[in-house]
């Protein structure tokens, strides 16, 4: 069993414990959570769950039908092999000085990214993108010296069709 990295989505009821009842199964299995952003969904008290796991397909598989079976959980998909749109938020705060001011600039234009608080002694920077997106602009930055940086984690989605019906959120 060859190990990699899953995209599940889930939609849940908006109700406290939720989140920790999806977190608690994943660590009784003992899978690390990669990464898990959570939100408001299209649906009024439907919220969106993103997690991100490494581990075997079979593995992930199980998991994601015992998911299912929580009480406040809608419907769970392991989309990874989707057509997906796939994102991710990143702050980075990085130190400039005026004579390096003008070439963090530049270097964030060509990412489309945006500055979005400007210091005395540094540049805070919002990207939106993929992971690789986000890792190359970190890497560029990191020469002039990071001083912060803070990230969602991914948010995903399947293209063109919808992850859960009327008819599912409203089952019970």
């Amino acid at each position: 069993m060859v190990a990699s990295q899953h995209l599940i989505t889930a939609m849940v009821y908006d109700k406290p414990g939720v989140l920790n009842r999806v977190a608690s199964l994943f660590r009784r299995r003992g899978f690390n959570i990669s990464s898990i952003a959570v939100g408001a969904s299209e649906v009024s008290g439907v919220s969106r769950m993103t997690i991100v796991v490494d581990g075997a397909t079979t593995m992930v598989e199980q998991v994601r039908k015992q998911l299912d079976k929580v009480v406040d959980v809608i419907k769970v998909s392991d989309i990874t092999g989707d057509s997906t749109i796939v994102r991710e938020l990143a702050l980075i705060k990085v130190k400039s000085t005026s004579a390096t001011r003008s070439e963090i600039m530049q270097i964030v234009d060509i990412f489309r990214a945006k500055i979005v608080d400007v210091a005395v002694d540094s540049l805070a920077v919002e990207v939106t993108g993929d992971e690789l997106k986000i890792a190359s602009l970190y890497n560029l930055l990191k020469g002039f010296g990071i001083k912060e940086i803070s990230r969602t984690g991914v948010i995903g989605m399947t293209r063109g069709n919808t992850l859960a019906s009327d008819e599912d959120i409203n089952k019970e």
